[in-house]
């Protein structure tokens, strides 16, 4: 045990509480601790977990910290990348339970998964969502990651998880990290296209939904695609 509190009772380093309690009871600070611990003691770690999590607002703001600001920030090379790494491997989790074989049935379903597993990052992601002739879910696969205001992306990377998904259609997606799922002239440009492209491919478009903090647009609930487009329940 590492110190004791003003009644004797034993104060655990973040390393023995998961060791004794286990994970489910480990705060954020905690957790972050322990996978940036590597190469200095673990008391060390805790403060500067506690340090980030207020510098960024809490864990989601952490999340969207790359290894570079968070060298700057005092974290160790290893530690970063562990971090980094960390926050990838939550990522693809969250992509794992949008189980195939899933309906969907608006565009909220969509932007929910697109919200968690864009996890507040500071930069436009857009993403593929492939589906059979039963609008099942089929994948979810991360097409493009931009810059702040922009995620470039082309018909290719998007048909191509489709093609070799052997999927009848697609719904894409992407977040906008102003909080403000408006859509731009450049989204409504790149929607067209990927329709244009689809109809040469026999895969249907059937949605884009933009994902914002706590809103999203969906073009097909908002009639930009023809009737009876949208994934139905």
């Amino acid at each position: 045990m590492t110190q004791s509190s003003p009644a004797g009772a034993p104060r655990w380093s973040a390393r023995e509480r998961a060791q004794v309690l286990g994970e489910a009871r480990l705060s954020d600070a905690d957790c972050v601790a322990l996978v940036i611990a590597t190469g200095r003691p673990v008391a060390r770690a805790e403060q500067l977990a506690h340090d980030l999590l207020r510098e960024s607002g809490g864990l989601a703001g952490l999340a969207g910290r790359g290894v570079r600001e968070l060298r700057r920030a005092g974290v160790g090379p290893a530690g970063a990348a562990a971090l980094v790494g960390a926050v990838g491997l939550a990522r693809r989790l969250e992509e794992q339970a949008f189980r195939p074989g899933r309906r969907l049935r608006h565009g909220g379903d969509v932007a929910r998964l697109i919200r968690r597993a864009c996890c507040a990052v500071r930069q436009e992601s857009f993403f593929v969502v492939t589906l059979d002739v039963r609008s099942r879910v089929l994948g979810l696969r991360v097409v493009s990651v931009g810059v702040v205001d922009a995620a470039p992306v082309h018909p290719r990377e998007v048909f191509g998880h489709a093609v070799r998904e052997a999927a009848a259609a697609v719904v894409v997606a992407h977040n906008h990290p102003s909080g403000d799922p408006t859509p731009s002239a450049q989204d409504r440009a790149v929607t067209e296209r990927l329709q244009a492209a689809g109809k040469l491919l026999g895969i249907s478009v059937l949605d884009h939904v933009v994902v914002g903090a706590d809103r999203y647009y969906s073009f097909a609930e908002d009639g930009y695609f023809p009737v009876g487009a949208a994934p139905s329940a």
